[in-house]
């Protein structure tokens, strides 16, 4: 799966979010200021090209909606960035934000049991 520009990757969270749209409908989620119709337009488009968006027509408008999931997405993008940033350990991984983000006890506790939960 291909990775999101960061502009691509706002325009996935709002169609994620709102399951479907059209381009005025995500304009409206945006915070000030908004971005231009045509710029959402577009990458709207380029999301299309690359598979992860579909649409159906309402006369000369296009309602957009979501071809990958979030969760699809995040684990592909967890992936990458996994074997890209720490050579494909987790383990790496986990004691880097371990030491960086200062987790507590409990955190690291509860992360175990998910964990062995998922190896179930």
């Amino acid at each position: 799966m291909k990775e999101l520009t960061k502009a691509e990757e706002e325009i996935m969270q709002v169609l994620w979010r709102l399951n479907s749209a059209f381009v005025k409908d995500i304009i409206t989620e945006f915070p000030e200021p908004k971005p231009a119709y045509n710029t959402v337009s577009t990458i709207v488009r380029i999301l299309q090209k690359k598979g992860f968006v579909g649409h159906k027509a309402h006369g000369q408008s296009h309602k957009y909606h979501p071809l990958v999931t979030k969760e699809d997405y995040t684990k592909s993008f967890m992936k990458g960035f996994v074997k890209k940033y720490f050579s494909g350990s987790y383990q790496q991984m986990v004691s880097f934000f371990t030491k960086e983000d200062n987790l507590s006890l409990s955190e690291l506790e509860e992360l175990i049991k998910e964990l062995k939960s998922k190896d179930s």
